[in-house]
């Protein structure tokens, strides 16, 4: 048999309004070059598979433990309890669970075998205008296979969307944009040390790997749009000179470029996956931002200098349960 690729994915979310336009089959692979303190999906962060105990599924059978080659598991008044130094997340308590309440999270798949998964959603996409977004973690960080996986998927017809931190070698990109649609491309922190005092990274090949890929727009067919996203968050980006400082450094640097920029509002609904992996949340008690709030960062940016029509905020709010969508009109 020939080489087969393959590649370590978290989840294959479908049915995402979430992740570019349409609805869309969003593919989490395993694996960040950041470390951002508000990350809303630690699970990604690592390369490495890990498992975690989904205590509302719970049987009690003990099943887990009797299998583990390590000795990591162990009940407690509690719940099952992984020793992480221990654990190396083999799966064999996922694969015997007769409840799934122990779950393994990064499973190697093929390239033939993640095509053939996402595909069956075609039809979502026809009707929506909708496609494939590939997210993490850092989806650059597996490159090579991404890049194939996005150009089976161009080949089919399908739209689609690379989800980037853009902390990567421009090599990647190179794998990567030929065969992307649209970009979805992550400014969270313009002030160098407060990027790397929140991430765990300076921003400077961040902010290059933008000129680049909004140079590879400009001389190629695709990406045929480029998306900023910029998460808000509270006591850290959620500052009114992060904003203005972020619009005007696409103002100067990508006039005509930016399709969209999307301020999106703090979330606090993953306490329970840092909790699963055995860590404490710095933000766990931290409040939702108020509509208010996300209004004037969105007055903010549109006084940064960027056409004001590319700005949109997203998320939930603190006084509303629904999702909200703010765009220029709404936040007049």
């Amino acid at each position: 048999m020939g080489f087969r690729p393959k590649a370590r994915i978290l989840e294959i979310q479908r049915m995402s309004t979430e992740d570019g336009p349409g609805i869309r089959t969003t593919v989490f692979f395993k694996g960040c070059s950041l470390r951002c303190k508000w990350c809303h999906n630690p699970e990604s962060i690592s390369m490495q598979p890990q498992v975690h105990w989904i205590g509302s599924r719970c049987l009690g059978c003990k099943t887990c433990i009797s299998v583990c080659p390590s000795s990591s598991l162990s009940l407690t008044d509690t719940g099952i309890e992984i020793d992480r130094l221990t654990c190396n997340g083999c799966g064999a308590c996922a694969e015997v669970c007769p409840s799934t309440a122990m779950e393994l999270l990064g499973k190697e798949w093929s390239l033939d075998d993640l095509t053939n998964e996402v595909i069956k959603d075609k039809a979502y996409f026809e009707k929506s205008g909708g496609g494939i977004t590939v997210s993490g973690g850092e989806p650059a960080i597996q490159a090579a296979f991404v890049g194939m996986f996005l150009k089976s998927l161009r080949e089919r017809g399908i739209h689609t969307a690379l989800d980037t931190c853009g902390l990567c070698a421009a090599r990647a990109l190179d794998q990567l944009l030929p065969y992307s649609s649209l970009v979805l491309y992550d400014l969270k922190e313009i002030e160098a040390e407060k990027h790397k005092q929140f991430t765990g990274e300076y921003n400077d090949r961040i902010l290059e790997n933008l000129l680049y890929t909004a140079e590879y727009i400009r001389s190629h067919i695709y990406p045929a749009a480029l998306w900023i996203r910029t998460p808000l968050i509270p006591g850290m980006t959620a500052r009114e000179e992060n904003i203005f400082g972020i619009g005007n450094f696409i103002a100067k640097n990508l006039p005509g470029i930016v399709d969209r920029w999307e301020l999106c509002a703090f979330n606090n609904l993953c306490k329970d996956k840092y909790l699963r992996l055995g860590e404490r949340w710095v933000l766990q008690d931290e409040l939702l931002l108020q509509r208010e709030s996300m209004e004037q960062f969105a007055r903010i940016a549109r006084e940064s200098g960027v056409n004001p029509d590319i700005i949109v905020w997203t998320g939930s709010t603190r006084l509303e349960e629904k999702r909200f969508q703010g765009k220029k009109s709404a936040a007049n």
